[in-house]
């Protein structure tokens, strides 16, 4: 593949997660893409195509009625917390495709308090589940980080160690929400809320926005001393059996979770490995789905995240990096905005301009991973 068929992130901007109520989802989402525009030292008349996501807060093409009327062709997209993810997917393919040499891809939501209110039937899903109480999320996730923790030997110290390490990179990161460092006893000691996960062992349903501007090899050298080429982008969705959100059943016997194969396919397609990876961002609603998604997307083995934790390994200044920013468990979860915040972090992290803790020695690749119900997964490799 020429560089001209290459896709690179040429200019990122983030309106700080967390809880802002003098501002709309819109406004947030205003404010990030003219902070990405400004970065990349384009304008909204440069841009030739767009896409944009939301689970609550408006269609995102209406945007272009505060950005400017140009006619460009701008995508809304809806697709869990895999919505981030899918904007950049589909921008990127249409600069493959030559439909336009810069894109956009933004993704905001400004959630209500408490947790997310979720249809049954828009899962396909009798009412009869949602009234037994499984449309609640953090039972489900409660339920699978003890069956993991069980099969795969691991403490529930593991999980407050997880969680720790997150509050300690928001406490250094502008752009967080939970600002202040825990000790795991704390976490621990934190009200139950489905055993074995605290209170502090959860993410929050959010408010923020964020966006990138993307390019063709031919632009985005021209616009950007360090452009971060996106080496692959790959989704997966649930194979039969899979343990996932909102799954009434589960049969017996090995299950396969869509981050495998979407891991997989996205290391494979860049043409790296997993010990490549310098820094890496992991969706991590809750403690236990970090411990999981380690190893599901091939970071380590299962069963090696206690020693990996206890050695230092995922810190900022460790082997492998993540989170860095504090993820979901610092910065809350605006849905739509979620892993837009992940490629954020990690361009800024391989330009070596990180807006919280720099991780050293100058990585060169970068991961990213995304999974939300019923059952889909995003990957990407970012490298410099």
């Amino acid at each position: 593949m020429s560089r001209t068929d290459d896709v690179y992130v040429v200019g990122c901007g983030m309106h700080p997660f967390g809880r802002d109520e003098s501002l709309t989802g819109m406004d947030m989402a205003e404010r990030a893409v003219r902070e990405a525009l400004a970065d990349a030292g384009v304008s909204w008349e440069d841009i030739g195509y767009a896409a944009g996501g939301s689970d609550v807060s408006g269609k995102p093409d209406t945007l272009v009625g505060r950005l400017g009327l140009t006619g460009v062709p701008f995508v809304n997209v809806q697709n869990g917390c895999a919505t981030g993810a899918s904007t950049v997917l589909t921008v990127a393919a249409a600069l493959r495709a030559g439909e336009a040499s810069l894109g956009l891809a933004v993704g905001f939501d400004k959630h209500e308090r408490g947790a997310f209110h979720v249809s049954a039937a828009r899962y396909g899903l009798g009412d009869w589940y949602a009234e037994s109480g499984m449309m609640l999320t953090t039972q489900f996730f409660a339920l699978k980080t003890r069956r993991y923790l069980y099969e795969h030997g691991i403490s529930e110290g593991a999980l407050a160690a997880v969680a720790a390490r997150a509050f300690r990179n928001g406490s250094q990161h502008p752009l967080a929400w939970r600002r202040k460092a825990l000790t795991e006893r704390e976490i621990l000691d934190s009200a139950e809320v489905s055993p074995p996960l605290t209170q502090y062992m959860f993410c929050s349903p959010g408010q923020g926005a964020a966006a990138l501007v993307l390019a063709r090899g031919d632009r985005a050298f021209d616009l950007c001393e360090r452009p971060v080429r996106l080496a692959s982008l790959a989704f997966r969705t649930r194979r039969f059996g899979s343990f996932e959100v909102f799954s009434p059943w589960l049969p017996p016997g090995p299950h396969r979770s869509p981050s495998v194969d979407a891991a997989e396919a996205a290391f494979r397609t860049a043409e790296v490995r997993p010990a490549d990876v310098g820094v890496a961002q992991l969706q991590d609603t809750d403690s236990g789905s970090e411990l999981v998604h380690l190893a599901e997307t091939g970071l380590c083995g299962h069963g090696e995240q206690e020693e990996l934790l206890a050695g230092g390994d995922t810190e900022p200044t460790g082997r492998i990096p993540v989170n860095t920013d504090g993820g979901c468990l610092a910065g809350g979860e605006p849905v739509g905005a979620s892993g837009l915040r992940q490629f954020h972090e990690v361009v800024r992290q391989l330009q070596g301009r990180a807006p919280g803790v720099q991780v050293p020695g100058a990585p060169r690749v970068g991961f990213t991973h995304v999974y939300g119900a019923p059952g889909i997964s995003a990957c990407s490799v970012l490298t410099v």
